[in-house]
């Protein structure tokens, strides 16, 4: 008789919980100029602001960096003998006892000072800043409505994307928020044998010690989404990256599952108002299954800021893997690499100086990329019209590390004397020259081709509207050095040379001749990474298209 009355308790909670979620109505999509069709929000541009900014920093930050065991943690906890399975146990306990609920319990982002990181990475001359808004983990990083399982709520109980938003707006940057959540339904399925499956009815059973649950009144599946079959053609626990686009026996989403989503966004979007989003999606959310949900998102979001812009929208919708059609509607984004060629519409490279979440052994074993290695990768995608957004990993208690630190001061002494070169600049009529600008160095997947050997023999050439600015990626030893797509036959002849100064130095000598711009290189250097040398032109010859 206990028995029964137990389920009929449980039942009518879970009915409860079922009935209060329908409750909620779905957020209404904002109306305007742009309708939820390809047609439609193809009429997008991007806005200039994005093209002048070219830097920005991105706080990757969430729930899976309280491990601080790098990435994928709590889809990898759950996979008996890899390392974070290894170091979950050895730290926590098994994940039938701590879970990825309990990862998010533990977490609390106790020493998280929004101000003080927005103002270094302004200093650094990022101009604009990327939080996550939520990972593949579901766990939203707002106050979120359409999803209980949120900072707010639990873990930290802090609204992060406010306070990110709060310092963005003291400092003058705009904020962009990234969406990874999407893929949960699949990605969360290794956790279906241990903590996947609980339930809200779950959460009133006591502990064996009397105790409550402390996630009693919470329904695990608004965070695990589990309650579905498991995908099928699992060789491996890679194999999960050919069903990114919802094929090859992925398991299908709910149009409950995905509509859900859909109202996060639209609810971040109205509440928050960020200038960007970023979709770690091939293309963006459930493509694959239906674009229905991505184009409503677009269409809000451009409307959204047309109504805020006197009818002119300034927003930009990042998304992987496009096709020439679909980099009208959203921008291209390149995950760890770079085109081997400048590109027609303006796109964007991602990065992180170490893993995305935070790793206490890339710390130990000094594996982040030197301030060095990112301003030559800045400097090659300015000159094929990118931006280079950079993850700097947060630790668990809302910091970084030292390491970290010197970094993005190193970067930020470079920017101060060389910013000219940077911003506000677009694509000359070549981007470069030298052996890697004529190498073929094709992309995998979204990207993952970063791995690039710059040397003193390359050279980056951008314009801004009367200058060419040309930065040699590491100093060379040759006291002059030519610069052949400046000489007099060269095919992108822009007029005689009137002045070549050295920036952060000063007016260097140098020799217009047939075959090369030879520039005077001073003993004395104004940085240790790259020179920039700015030529201005008796008068300039400009032309409206890069001829390579």
């Amino acid at each position: 008789m206990e028995m029964i009355k137990r389920q009929w308790i449980f039942g009518c909670l879970l009915t409860l919980s079922m009935t209060a979620s329908a409750q909620r109505p779905d957020y209404p999509i904002t109306a305007g100029p742009y309708s939820s069709s390809w047609e439609s929000v193809s009429q997008w541009t991007c806005p200039e602001w994005f093209e002048d900014a070219k830097f920005g920093i991105w706080a990757h930050w969430g729930p899976q960096c309280q491990a601080e065991d790098g990435d994928w943690y709590a889809r990898h906890m759950y996979y008996p003998d890899t390392q974070q399975w290894k170091w979950n146990t050895s730290h926590f306990g098994s994940p039938e006892v701590f879970g990825l609920k309990d990862l998010i319990h533990a977490w609390k982002a106790e020493r998280w000072n929004p101000d003080s990181l927005v103002k270094l990475y302004k200093d650094a001359g990022a101009r604009y800043f990327m939080a996550l808004g939520n990972h593949h983990d579901n766990f939203d990083l707002w106050d979120s409505p359409y999803q209980e399982w949120n900072s707010v709520n639990l873990g930290p109980q802090k609204d992060l994307i406010g306070g990110w938003s709060e310092a963005c707006k003291r400092y003058g940057l705009p904020l962009g928020v990234s969406i990874h959540a999407s893929h949960a339904w699949i990605w969360l399925e290794p956790s279906q044998p241990y903590d996947g499956n609980l339930t809200k009815a779950d959460g009133y059973v006591k502990n064996p010690d009397g105790t409550d649950k402390w996630w009693k009144g919470y329904d695990p599946q608004d965070l695990y989404a589990q309650n579905h079959p498991h995908s099928t053609g699992w060789e491996n626990r890679g194999t999960i990256h050919s069903q990114w686009g919802w094929g090859n026996g992925a398991a299908q989403p709910s149009r409950e599952y995905m509509m859900k989503l859909q109202n996060r966004v639209l609810q971040l979007i109205a509440d928050y108002d960020p200038k960007m989003i970023y979709f770690d999606d091939t293309v963006f959310p459930f493509w694959g299954v239906t674009d229905s949900i991505g184009l409503n998102i677009l269409s809000d979001f451009y409307n959204h800021s047309a109504l805020m812009n006197a009818g002119k929208q300034q927003v930009v919708v990042m998304g992987k893997i496009l096709n020439d059609d679909q980099k009208q509607a959203l921008l291209w984004d390149v995950e760890r690499g770079i085109p081997d060629r400048p590109q027609a519409r303006h796109w964007q490279t991602c990065t992180c100086i170490g893993d995305w979440h935070y790793n206490q052994s890339t710390y130990n074993n000094n594996r982040y990329k030197s301030a060095a290695h990112v301003i030559r990768m800045l400097v090659d995608i300015v000159s094929k019209n990118g931006n280079l957004l950079l993850s700097v990993p947060v630790r668990a208690n809302g910091t970084i590390d030292e390491k970290e630190e010197a970094i993005v001061k190193g970067i930020g002494a470079w920017m101060r004397v060389n910013q000219q070169s940077i911003y506000s600049t677009r694509p000359w009529k070549t981007f470069g020259e030298g052996p890697l600008a004529e190498a073929v160095n094709p992309m995998t997947g979204q990207g993952f081709n970063e791995g690039i050997k710059y040397s003193a023999k390359d050279v980056r050439y951008v314009v801004r509207k009367d200058t060419v600015f040309a930065t040699i990626m590491a100093w060379p030893e040759a006291v002059m050095y030519s610069l052949k797509a400046l000489a007099k036959k060269s095919p992108y002849y822009s007029g005689k040379v009137a002045k070549v100064t050295l920036l952060g130095h000063g007016t260097v000598k140098f020799k217009q001749t047939n075959d090369a711009l030879l520039v005077d290189v001073p003993a004395t250097h104004p940085n240790e990474i790259a020179p920039v040398f700015q030529v201005n032109f008796r008068k300039y010859i400009p032309t409206n298209q890069a001829t390579k």
